[in-house]
């Protein structure tokens, strides 16, 4: 099982969904840490190569979660935010890139 670790205020974050979405997330990093995918996921090519993004559903909204686990023995949670619109925001992308940037120092 791989370790998890966050990069940044990723954790801070990821602690402020609501409970749900807060579950929702905690379940499928355990997959990711196990060596499975998340049950919705997409590759987001324009952070980084192996950066995938977690898609979260809930009663409250949507919720996101960017990691890697292709930087050495560790799944990184780089970023998790709740989505308002319907392509993520450009903000999001900068703050992935920068601590995925980070973690690759």
């Amino acid at each position: 099982m791989k370790r998890l670790l966050f990069e940044g205020r990723a954790l801070d974050d990821l602690r402020n969904f609501p409970i749900a979405a807060k579950r929702e997330a905690g379940f499928q990093l355990d997959r990711v840490q196990h060596g499975l995918d998340p049950k919705d996921w997409k590759p987001m090519k324009s952070i980084g190569s192996g950066v995938r993004e977690v898609r979260i559903r809930a009663n409250d909204g949507a919720f996101r979660v960017i990691y890697t686990a292709m930087v050495g023995d560790a799944v990184w949670v780089l970023h998790a935010f709740q989505k308002k619109t319907e392509r993520t925001e450009q903000r999001h992308i900068e703050i992935a890139r920068q601590r995925f940037k980070a973690i690759g120092d």
